[in-house]
């Protein structure tokens, strides 16, 4: 096991946000977390994090809590990767991926050859050294999401979060990224992403987890949990989920969409 979550609660105030929110996610997984705008994931991120203190229950790694990690213990277990990211300097891309480096070094101390190699390393496994010289903001989205992902991998965590990676993608670069996030499943890491697409737990994810109202709605493979009733409940739309290639493949598709094209 890698992280679990167990009985999660968390409320602004007198709003209760999380409710007993319970899962885990192993590493070689590839975890997806679906729900509406405002029912919580990124909430439910930040807690897993440490950087929110749950009204009740715990977030553990490894059988550790969360809690009892220093920021540095909890950097080198989990790394996060968000939706998007504009730093104030325009650093270059190896200089971003060379921060991920930072958790192994002291208060003061500089990065040594080993967290150049590392470095370099993650920006050749996710092919974009050719990019190591470039402005991180002067490269296209798709870019910066790998980039992102680079820094995570040089950081040595094992456990990936990851806040809608791909909402603000074109269509060939969603593809190319959840492409390259299943690779890193299949190499014993453990992923966990938010997504408002369905699509993308059919194709790449081993589990889904629907939060509806703050709570679990359901917890499982997608094959096995995922289905047209599921998606309509969670988007208040009605969906059909249709199969392609015999049942090897299935997608989301709006239930009135003959009416619509009429």
């Amino acid at each position: 096991m890698s992280i679990m979550t167990e009985n999660l609660c968390f409320s602004y105030g007198e709003k209760d946000v999380l409710n007993n929110i319970s899962f885990s996610a192993e590493y070689g997984q590839f975890l997806s977390v679906l729900g509406p705008n405002g029912v919580g994931k990124s909430t439910l991120f930040r807690c897993m994090l440490g950087l929110l203190t749950p009204t009740k229950g715990s977030t553990s790694i490894d059988g550790k809590p969360v809690a009892d990690m220093s920021a540095t213990q909890l950097a080198q277990r989990i790394a996060y990767i968000p939706q998007s990211h504009n730093p104030v300097f325009n650093f270059s891309v190896f200089d971003m991926v060379l921060m991920g480096t930072t958790a192994q070094l002291g208060s003061f101390e500089s990065p040594k050859k080993e967290q150049t190699i590392q470095a370099e390393a993650a920006l050749e496994r996710l092919g974009i050294t050719h990019l190591k010289d470039r402005g991180y903001g002067n490269i296209s989205g798709g870019e910066r999401q790998l980039t992102l992902i680079a820094r995570a991998i040089a950081q040595q965590a094992r456990i990936l979060v990851m806040d809608e990676p791909s909402a603000s993608l074109d269509f060939g670069n969603r593809i190319r990224l959840m492409q390259t996030v299943r690779a890193l499943a299949k190499d014993e890491y453990a992923i966990i992403q938010s997504t408002h697409d369905p699509d993308q737990a059919f194709l790449y994810s081993d589990k889904i987890l629907a939060l509806h109202n703050g709570e679990v709605l359901i917890w499982g493979s997608p094959q096995e949990t995922v289905c047209d009733s599921l998606i309509s409940k969670l988007y208040g739309t009605d969906i059909e989920v249709c199969s392609l290639r015999g049942d090897d493949i299935r997608v989301c598709v709006p239930a009135n969409i003959k009416k619509i094209r009429k």
